[in-house]
């Protein structure tokens, strides 16, 4: 059982990681014009994880992009989730 849950907080760490990393890189990207979500998802897939949802709100001064970031779960048992998400914000706090 130990092992079960060690794996689930592993993945945990990881999906947050990943989709705070993910954010940033996808917030860099849109202040510089470009297009957040391919840069998001380029970012994630670098750190093993999957971008299942993208999104940029805002004009190209104040923004935010938000992703949704997932990880497989390495050891489950019948019943429990094979992967686990985070969601992640980066850019103006104002409009969010």
């Amino acid at each position: 059982a130990a092992m079960l849950i060690s794996g689930y907080v592993i993945a945990a760490h990881r999906v947050r990681a990943a989709a705070d990393l993910a954010a940033l890189s996808g917030a860099t990207v849109a202040s510089l014009g470009g297009d957040p979500c391919a840069a998001a998802r380029t970012n994630a897939a670098a750190h093993r994880a999957q971008v299942v949802a993208c999104k940029r709100v805002g004009d190209q001064i104040d923004f935010v992009v938000t992703v949704t970031a997932s990880v497989t779960v390495t050891s489950t048992a019948p019943g429990l989730p094979t992967t686990v998400s985070a969601i992640a914000y980066a850019g103006s706090e104002e409009v969010r």
